[in-house]
């Protein structure tokens, strides 16, 4: 596997995706533009616990990577914002102890998971666990319906649009547990604090929602 990855790395070299520099999707030096939160905004929902978001998901180069991960399905570059995230966590005065936490990604609708191949959000998740040391739950929350992309939708839409959308499997692995919840983009806030509502009722004792990008127009 190691030979074929590295004849796919020289006939086919990872391009910055914005300046086009070889050896990245996310070269160091268009990263370094983004413009990250540098202190943490608290923000509690009924049943989301706290927020955590990297940057503003305005900024051109930052709404440019996320729909270039999950619409052109460049899988590889999740790692990159997932680093951004990171960085985020590291410039705070105080960086989050998440331990005694577990970290569940925001689940796509099994439909959406055969057309897109991966779920953009546990791709981020995978590089958070293994930074934080904690378990990655993969199955555990999952998606019953099928919902409307939420792009386009007004804000009381985008609520319907994902009510009641989730469903917990194996109650077992989270009773009691501190819940550390994973998505690409926050809009509204509906889809985590749905998620939220769900893993609550399931047993968990405490959700915190950790984005790459919240967007600032609702």
């Amino acid at each position: 596997m190691k030979i074929i990855k590295n004849l796919i790395d020289i006939f086919f070299p990872k391009l910055c995706i914005f300046c086009g520099a070889e050896g990245y999707l996310l070269c160091p030096d268009c990263r370094s533009t983004i413009t990250l939160w540098g202190y943490h905004l608290e923000s509690k929902g009924k049943y989301l616990d706290d927020l955590y978001f990297a940057a503003d998901y305005n900024q051109f180069l930052v709404n440019f990577s996320i729909k270039k991960l999950k619409y052109n399905f460049l899988k590889d570059l999740a790692k990159d914002l997932a680093e951004i995230i990171l960085d985020h966590f590291k410039i705070l005065g105080k960086p989050p102890d998440f331990q005694d936490f577990l970290i569940i990604p925001i689940p796509l609708h099994e439909k959406r998971l055969r057309q897109r191949g991966f779920n953009q959000a546990e791709e981020i998740a995978k590089v958070l666990a293994e930074y934080f040391k904690i378990p990655l739950e993969k199955n555990v929350l999952f998606r019953k319906k099928d919902t409307l992309s939420q792009t386009e939708l007004k804000r009381e839409q985008r609520i319907q649009n994902v009510k009641d959308a989730f469903f917990v499997k194996n109650y077992q692995k989270i009773k009691n547990k501190n819940i550390l919840l994973v998505d690409d983009v926050l809009t509204t806030g509906a889809t985590m604090e749905e998620a939220a509502k769900t893993l609550k009722k399931a047993g968990a004792k405490k959700v915190v929602g950790v984005v790459l990008a919240k967007s600032f127009d609702f």
